[in-house]
């Protein structure tokens, strides 16, 4: 049975996430995408890539709703929202914590590869077991 379906983790934005309109950066939040679907990983007993394995990002898609600035916390959510059989789709929601709203959507297509050969290859069960597709309607 999963530990987890949806990885939380808080962030405090830092200075270096500023850009020149005094907000995060667009691409700062590709970062914390990666870095919270690593985390989950991560963070997920019995999770541990085969050797010679990875993923590959094959599109983001971001919709910023609102500006997010230094000092703030951020709790960014991420789950599965689809499995197919070399491929998952992740989402995000980044929300400030002193208001709750939701300032981020994110969505990310990994694909699972031989690193060797930069192909896809089949998901192992055991990855399916541990991370299973949750549908929006259940969050």
């Amino acid at each position: 049975m999963p530990i987890s379906f949806i990885y939380i983790k808080t962030i405090t934005i830092p200075k270096t996430a500023i850009d020149e309109n005094g907000h995060v950066n667009n691409v700062i939040y590709v970062q914390w995408m990666q870095d919270a679907a690593i985390r989950h990983g991560d963070a997920t007993p019995g999770y541990k890539l085969a050797e010679g394995t990875g993923w590959y990002a094959r599109e983001h898609r971001i919709e910023y709703l609102l500006s997010a600035f230094v000092g703030e916390e951020l709790e960014v959510h991420t789950w599965l929202s689809e499995v197919k059989r070399v491929r998952v789709h992740r989402r995000y929601e980044f929300l400030r914590k002193a208001d709750g709203k939701v300032v981020v959507k994110g969505e990310t297509d990994w694909v699972y590869v031989d690193i060797k050969t930069s192909r896809p290859i089949a998901l192992p069960a055991a990855v399916l077991e541990l991370f299973p597709a949750m549908s929006d309607s259940s969050r």
